[in-house]
């Protein structure tokens, strides 16, 4: 590594600010992140830990906007969009709701192709350089059917994402699921497994990478909130933040579900809105599973870690709401019951919420500030926060050297929304 004079301060201690922190620093950039909570809360924390390149296509699909308006009347649907006049709310809407169509849909799929691909690439190289402990885990991904409906209507999608993307997946009828994956409950339709897929426990993975960080010279300050910013000739010259003014060569903005609030700051139109989801991590059951898995028919998802096991779910287009409904937790129980011969185990850990930082289009924003040459956007990652985040921190890098990016990043440009 080589060191370089430049600083760059990052704003946001998430998933995404911790993996540019890193591809920074090793292209020798002196680092600072700054966090308005405490380091690796939010969506970095709790989420199901999938490295998922079967999740290619994005949420605009055909029939998303449909599910949303009849969600307004059902307080418990999965995907719900809370009633509310909001008029930045009700702008994403337009917009998403002219992307749920097949055309944008496959569109969207293929930008997102080549940086999920690329990303699982840089997990293993970055596993295999720190010998960081994440508990990675390269065991696919199940997406498991109840009913022989539900497994022939996926059938279509399965076909989709092979022709379109090469993901091909093996398909599981009846008694070959049980003998694949024991802890599934007998008389089940099937399933479809992408051995293309990993997963990682996300609080382990953040915890570790910070140490790593850390060791290696970066400062990471929690509780500390930027307040404002002064702008002169296109350029940030200071940031305020509630421990004081700090200084950069180049400031990097990763703050998730917030960054739509930080339009007007940026000079730039930044439309993010706070998608949430929950989770509920237990000790492990008898007949834990061994792999993680879908549910698509009752939209929920599981992983088994080393010491426990994950029940996550729902997207609530509800604000900045920080409740954790009793219903909601037992809903996610009550989804995974009709698939597995333990849908839990005896003691909950953690009951846990957070915002998915959800753009219209389902792309994340990755690049250059329009107005503010020395600011790069790095957010809205949707629901592939940690499936992304290593291809992110690689290219925001690229772009803070003004090198040639490995990816082709102009799809993610905030220029798209000028």
């Amino acid at each position: 590594m080589t060191e370089r004079a430049d600083r760059v301060l990052i704003v946001g201690a998430g998933i995404i600010g911790i993996a540019c922190a890193y591809y920074l620093r090793k292209c020798g950039y002196r680092v600072t992140i700054i966090e308005k909570d405490e380091f690796g809360a939010a969506c970095s924390q709790g989420n199901l830990g999938y490295v998922c390149p079967s999740h290619v296509l994005p949420l605009t699909e055909p029939g998303a906007i449909a599910m949303g308006i009849k969600s307004l009347l059902s307080p418990r649907a999965p995907f719900r969009i809370k009633p509310q006049l909001r008029a930045s709310l009700l702008a994403w809407m337009w917009q998403f709701a002219k992307r749920c169509n097949h055309r944008s849909m496959l569109r969207g799929g293929r930008h997102l192709h080549s940086m999920i691909a690329a990303s699982a690439d840089e997990y293993r190289k970055l596993l295999a350089e720190t010998s960081m402990d994440a508990e990675w885990k390269e065991s696919g991904l199940l997406f498991v059917f109840q009913t022989e409906r539900g497994l022939q209507q996926y059938s279509a999608t399965d076909d989709l994402l092979s022709a379109e993307f090469g993901l091909a997946s093996t398909r599981l009828d009846g008694g070959e699921l049980n003998d694949f994956e024991p802890a599934t409950r007998p008389g089940l339709a099937g399933a479809f497994h992408y051995d293309t897929d990993a997963f990682l426990r996300p609080e382990k993975l953040m915890s570790n990478w910070a140490r790593l960080l850390q060791d290696d010279g970066v400062e990471i300050l929690e509780n500390c909130e930027l307040q404002d910013l002064e702008k002169q000739s296109g350029r940030i010259t200071t940031v305020t933040t509630s421990k004081g003014t700090m200084q950069a060569d180049q400031y990097v903005f990763a703050s998730g579900a917030w960054s739509g609030r930080m339009g007007n700051m940026l000079d730039c139109k930044i439309p993010v809105e706070p998608g949430k989801g929950y989770s509920m991590t237990m000790t492990r059951s008898q007949h834990c599973p061994s792999k993680p898995m879908l549910f698509p028919e009752h939209h929920v998802g599981v992983t088994p870690f080393d010491d426990g096991y994950r029940l996550g779910s729902i997207m609530e287009f509800a604000g900045f709401d920080a409740s954790i409904p009793d219903f909601r937790m037992r809903q996610l129980r009550d989804s995974a019951a009709p698939y597995l011969r333990e849908p839990g185990g005896d003691e909950v850990v953690e009951q846990w919420y957070g915002w998915r930082p959800m753009t219209w289009d389902s792309l994340p924003i990755i690049g250059r500030l329009p107005r503010l040459a020395n600011g790069i956007l790095a957010t809205g990652h949707n629901m592939l926060g940690v499936t992304l985040a290593p291809v992110t921190g690689r290219l925001v890098s690229e772009i803070a050297a003004e090198t040639r990016t490995f990816v082709d990043a102009t799809p993610f440009s905030p220029d798209r929304f000028s």
